[in-house]
């Protein structure tokens, strides 16, 4: 076969090239067809019961109204990132950074109230001045001043805040605000007539993540769209220095009736917060300290925010010092730069001292146990900064990740129980003490959320009966059908032979591998 013969068979070559176009014919450029969009519409319903007894009954659902239909909410995508450029990535930061953009450029967005998600979402009502802006805004650290020192020693706060100023400098993050999407506020009442679409979804979220930024300006703790309040009230202890915490579930829902506020009780898992060695005997069922495992407090105990006092200042907690606090242990020991000590040179003499001198001698702060116990580090690994154990008390409200031991599981369930008459006063009272009538953004859409439960038509249903093996049938008494005296069918009784047969084969065959593995 030569060349000519191989080209033309199709099986290595090319393709013929296209035959020529006639001179008065001009090509057309093919076009695909744009994806058409699928609309998502809730199933028709093909009717309503009847059967059953009617009742009316009270909902969790509070009845919202919205004023501003004609509106938008403006999308925009916020970037975060330190002055390097690098990006921030920390829990928490976003929302911190946002709140004192607000306050310190007020003017520069005209005024105007936001809904920030947490994360790279940001919502108002009506445009921000220009679709792209960007601000460096300053923050403290992260650390806060929750109240006044209880001994009013001010000149030693201010001491104490010089120290965390050369420990966490201020930071300059940089924001940049870009617009990402216009959202209909119309969408929403779409939704309610069942043209729903994946505007009224984004819509009824903008709703949602107003509702988290809210609880978040409270000081609760968010656990997606639940809230917790720091209240002892809401607290029970279920073991280990583990504490149950009831808070509130609230997310917007577009129902028959119209908007509607649904609002349930939610329990989450904290930390028990006070002294550190009282949540650590509890947490290793201890009374003595000296039986303490320090190496499983260490790991327990890592990044927690405790509170120190005098000051009343927050730090993270990065571990624990190998030895006590006491004079005799070399690791607790640390330089320290002297004043009223100078050199021949008129510096300030750096002397060696123990973190227990140091507080006892110099800070004048009365230590009574911590002398012995290992001291709480909240500087960096190779920068550590100690602090006796008694000075620090656990923040409320830190969320425990770890597994439940069962009875941890049993206890939370058994505790979380309420009856209807409860849980419904605990709703109203959630709903009175959430104001979301002082909400700026919910008030800037014109929503408003009714403070009575929704009253809805139910209806009871007569329980199933069972018919016995001699063709009586009986109804359930209590909740419950009660067997004895009755006779049981033939596939009942099969059934129940069955389970028996099984279980002596299976008792048989465990009897055999056990006397198999004894003769090996």
């Amino acid at each position: 076969m030569d060349s000519s013969e191989k080209e033309g068979s199709g099986a290595t070559g090319s393709l013929p090239p296209p035959p020529p176009l006639p001179p008065n014919v001009a090509p057309i450029k093919a076009e695909c067809e744009p994806a058409k969009k699928v609309l998502r519409v809730p199933m028709a319903r093909k009717g309503l019961g009847s059967k059953g007894q009617k009742i009316s009954i009270l909902t969790n659902h509070f009845k919202v109204n919205v004023g501003t239909v004609d509106g938008h909410f403006f999308h925009y995508s916020v970037s975060l990132s330190y002055e390097d450029g690098r990006p921030v990535v920390g829990k928490g930061v976003g929302r911190k950074v946002m709140d004192k953009l607000h306050e310190t450029y007020s003017s520069e967005l005209a005024g105007k109230d936001f809904a920030y998600d947490g994360e790279k979402s940001l919502f108002t009502v009506g445009p921000l001045p220009s679709t792209k802006l960007e601000f460096p805004v300053v923050l403290e650290d992260v650390t806060s001043d929750r109240s006044a020192s209880p001994d009013g020693n001010e000149s030693q706060k201010e001491r104490e805040r010089k120290i965390l100023g050369r420990m966490h400098p201020p930071k300059t993050f940089n924001v940049e605000i870009s617009f990402a999407a216009k959202i209909p506020m119309q969408a929403i009442q779409n939704a309610l007539r069942g043209q729903e679409s994946g505007n009224s979804q984004e819509a009824l979220r903008v709703l949602d993540i107003i509702l988290r930024q809210h609880a978040a300006k409270r000081g609760c703790l968010l656990v997606r769209q639940s809230f917790f309040q720091d209240d002892e009230n809401n607290y029970t202890n279920i073991g280990r220095g583990v504490l149950g915490c009831r808070g509130f579930h609230s997310s917007f829902r577009a129902t028959q009736g119209g908007l509607s506020l649904n609002i349930d009780v939610s329990t989450t898992v904290i930390f028990q917060p006070g002294p550190v060695l009282d949540f650590l005997l509890e947490n290793q069922n201890m009374r003595d300290p000296q039986y303490l495992d320090w190496s499983k407090a260490k790991r327990v105990l890592k990044n927690l925010r405790v509170e120190v006092r005098p000051s009343n200042l927050e730090y993270k907690i990065t571990g624990l010092s190998d030895l006590s606090a006491k004079i005799r242990c070399m690791i607790s020991r640390f330089s320290w730069k002297q004043k009223s000590m100078k050199n021949e040179n008129g510096e300030a003499e750096t002397v060696e001292i123990t973190v227990y001198e140091y507080f006892v001698t110099h800070r004048k702060i009365q230590l009574a146990y911590s002398a012995d116990l290992p001291c709480i580090n909240v500087g960096k690994p190779k920068r550590p900064t100690y602090i006796p154990l008694e000075l620090c008390t656990l923040v409320s409200l830190q969320r425990y990740t770890k597994a439940l031991s069962t009875f941890q599981r049993a206890s939370l369930v058994e505790k979380s129980r309420q009856k209807p008459q409860e849980r419904m006063r605990l709703l109203s009272i959630a709903l009175h003490n959430s104001n979301y009538g002082a909400e700026p953004v919910l008030r800037s859409c014109g929503v408003s959320i009714s403070s009575n439960f929704t009253q809805v038509e139910g209806r009871i249903l007569p329980p199933p009966g069972i018919i016995a093996g001699d063709g009586k049938a009986f109804a359930p008494k209590n909740g419950r059908w009660n067997f004895n005296n009755k006779v049981y069918s033939f596939f009942a009784f099969a059934a129940f032979y069955l389970i028996y047969v099984s279980s002596l084969v299976s008792q048989q065959f465990s009897y055999a591998f056990i006397e198999i593995c004894g003769a090996n």
